[in-house]
């Protein structure tokens, strides 16, 4: 039993730390559409809001160095008139320099991790930006982005399958 714990944490201590930093975090790209306001609706609306995300991520000239992108498409349509009553879409992205992640565990790890690290800070953006459009906070739900990725990479198996030469 104690030969197991000392490979163990032999094991443990030969395998480096992951390194993980947050260089910097910005809007790069974003357009708010009062629409409700342009029509001149008025009156109580009951909102049905829909949100899409996708990510991306891209390595960068410098060492260790990665972009990872979160873009949110938010509709809100009225729920009884289907009339939409405002468009977002963000793109919020952070620089990371990522250190000792091994390359097989980097990709999920760009796509899970650092966008964990951003969406706090996205989520009140989304909320002002709402506020300050004339509408109440959006308050974004959390997003699973391990959830996120499985089914991005299983909608991914499932593409690649139906294009494959069938024999």
């Amino acid at each position: 039993m104690a030969e197991k714990e000392t490979a163990a944490a032999a094991e443990t201590t030969a395998a480096p730390q992951v390194k993980m930093q947050v260089l910097a975090q910005y809007i790069r790209d974003m357009s708010f559409e009062n629409i409700l306001s342009q029509k001149g609706v008025s009156g109580e609306v009951q909102p049905d809001v829909q949100v899409q995300v996708n990510l991306d991520a891209k390595k960068r000239t410098v060492d260790h160095q990665f972009e990872v992108v979160i873009k949110l498409n938010v509709t809100s349509k009225a729920k009884d008139k289907d009339d939409t009553l405002f468009l977002l879409e963000i793109e919020y992205a952070g620089i990371f320099h990522i250190e000792n992640v091994p390359d097989e565990q980097m990709h999920p790890f760009l796509l899970i991790e650092c966008p964990r690290m951003l969406f706090p800070f996205l989520r009140r953006i989304v909320s002002d930006i709402t506020r300050d459009g004339g509408f109440p906070p959006l308050n974004l739900e959390t997003i699973d982005f391990m959830q996120l990725y499985r089914s991005e990479m299983t909608r991914r198996a499932e593409a690649e399958a139906a294009a494959a030469p069938k024999s």
